[in-house]
């Protein structure tokens, strides 16, 4: 059945390249992928594809499922883009390696027990929608989730990082001009030194620990004194446990700030936080197994990334895989840049996304017929 699905993909050639390089010319930021969202929609009802728009009264994301009963294996698709810079983490090609798996499987899984689900899942920029997903208990009926990630190397799935996302806010009354005012303190005063503190701390975080902050309000004019000013956070851990003793920190800080500057003050998350990636070694076997019959040759070890998945927290409800695959042919090209968003849509990288669906499309079928393999998968994932 294997070349049954790659033959059949043959003919599917020209709508996964016309998705990526639509998305590609299309790009849209987070949860607004309207256009984006629509064009993946069209192309699966035109296969065969029962799609829930509007899923989870989230605008941009859909379920689309085929097949009946169990195994079901789960395609995720992320297409939202940076505003201003386009898709230069490769969402257009990740979406189309996804497709690329479905539509490969759909071809033979009337032959077969199980079924087909895609999720589309937009704002990976903004905490992802995968997130709201979990705690809706979209996946607990699912059986393996199998996707892949664009990159500038050939990595098998490996970690990512636990996130946090804290907002720090401080609040006093406060009015009149500012050089009217200048021996009290304001909310301003407060933020900064609370970027300071932190700065301080860091050295005795572990090394895989990052806390990142941005100000995000504070004023709009040097002439008043701000009433309030907040700031954000990403705190990043190895795993969520790191993390939380960071924001434990961090809350001792705000706190005696608050107190010493007799400030109130608020700290609460503004996105979902998100779980650490754990990969299925058994997955991730069968995945690179395939991957190298499909002409994929030079697979790197896992990758552990910094970066926070919201994909980390389906992996800890079942088993799951995010390998990262190299779509560029000039080494000089740096990932997370135009140059990589436009290498998306070369000969070159839609050849690997082609490669890359016939793998994940493959893979999900020994899967079905060897269903130990999940079962192995499962086990392995309640023992992590």
């Amino acid at each position: 059945m294997k070349q049954e699905i790659i033959t059949y993909l043959s003919t599917c050639k020209d709508d996964l390249i016309n998705t990526a390089k639509y998305l590609y010319l299309n790009p849209e930021e987070s949860y607004k992928e309207h256009k984006s969202s629509k064009y993946i929609i069209n192309l699966l009802k035109n296969y065969g594809f029962q799609v829930e728009e509007n899923f989870l009264n989230i605008d941009t994301a859909f379920r689309a499922t085929l097949g009946n009963g169990h195994p079901k294996i789960c395609y995720i698709c992320e297409y939202d883009a940076i505003p201003g810079e386009g898709h230069i983490t490769g969402h257009n090609l990740l979406t189309t390696m996804s497709l690329g798996g479905a539509l490969g499987l759909s071809k033979v899984i009337d032959k077969l027990q199980g079924s087909i689900t895609v999720l589309g899942c937009p704002g990976e920029y903004l905490g992802g929608a995968k997130i709201t997903m979990c705690k809706q208990d979209v996946f607990k009926d699912i059986d393996i989730v199998l996707m892949a990630h664009p990159d500038i190397r050939t990595n098998e799935s490996g970690t990512s990082s636990a996130i946090l996302p804290i907002s720090v806010k401080y609040l006093k009354e406060s009015d009149g001009l500012s050089y009217l005012n200048t021996y009290d303190y304001t909310p301003l005063d407060a933020t900064l030194l609370t970027f300071n503190m932190v700065k301080s701390i860091e050295k005795g975080f572990s090394k895989d620990s990052i806390i990142s902050g941005v100000l995000s309000s504070g004023g709009y004019t040097p002439l008043l004194i701000p009433k309030e000013c907040e700031s954000k956070f990403y705190i990043r851990g190895k795993n969520m446990s790191i993390a939380e003793e960071i924001n434990q920190k961090l809350k001792i800080i705000v706190e005696s700030i608050g107190k010493l500057m007799s400030m109130d003050h608020k700290i609460t998350f503004y996105e979902l936080p998100y779980e650490e990636l754990i990969t299925s070694s058994t997955l991730s076997r069968i995945f690179s197994h395939n991957l190298k019959e499909n002409g994929i040759i030079h697979i790197d070890p896992p990758i552990n990334t910094n970066a926070g998945l919201s994909l980390g927290s389906v992996s800890h409800l079942i088993p799951c895989i995010h390998p990262y695959i190299s779509i560029v042919e000039d080494s000089r090209i740096k990932y997370a840049t135009k140059d990589f968003a436009d290498a998306t849509i070369t000969p070159y990288a839609l050849d690997i996304a082609i490669k890359v669906g016939e793998t994940l499309a493959t893979t999900a079928l020994d899967l079905i017929e060897k269903q130990d393999l999940i079962t192995e998968s499962k086990k392995e994932l309640m023992k992590k």
